[in-house]
């Protein structure tokens, strides 16, 4: 099934709604929604609003990655790596920044600060068994595949 739209409400009077900076992106860039002005200190972690609500259709769900730039040039990304967004949340999306640099960043209104990327999934089951099939990698953990 195509996804065409994601219904947006704005919860905050001056939020962007999400946006994508060229054709072939495949992530909306989600914008900071701040009074003035944030400043995350080095090595400092807070949740930045982005003033926005979405409808995320059931069967999808919407996963929140940081920007390369803002990562490779001044060393701001996610605390929890991917954000995920479930069908069934309707609140305000806020981004888990952290600052891994030595520097303080700041961080002001319409800033784009993550991006928002809408995906099928299959919400599978889990059913215990007695055994799984064998494979040829079997139980090789870490670095197994590598040899």
């Amino acid at each position: 099934m195509l996804l065409n739209h994601v219904p947006v409400v704005r919860k905050r009077r001056s939020a962007l709604i999400p946006s994508r900076a060229s054709t072939g992106a495949a992530g909306w860039d989600l914008h900071a929604c701040v009074e003035g002005e944030i400043c995350l200190e080095s090595r400092e972690k807070k949740l930045i609003p982005c003033g926005i609500a979405v409808c995320i259709p059931e069967g999808y769900v919407g996963l929140i990655f940081p920007r390369s730039g803002l990562s490779v040039k001044h060393g701001i990304s996610l605390c929890n790596c991917v954000g995920v967004i479930d069908s069934d949340y309707r609140g305000e999306i806020f981004v888990a920044l952290k600052n891994d640099s030595n520097e303080n960043y700041t961080i002001k209104s319409g800033d784009r600060i993550a991006q928002l990327i809408v995906l099928p999934f299959s919400p599978a089951s889990f059913k215990e068994v007695n055994f799984l099939n064998d494979t040829e990698r079997s139980e090789g953990a870490f670095g197994s595949t590598g040899r």
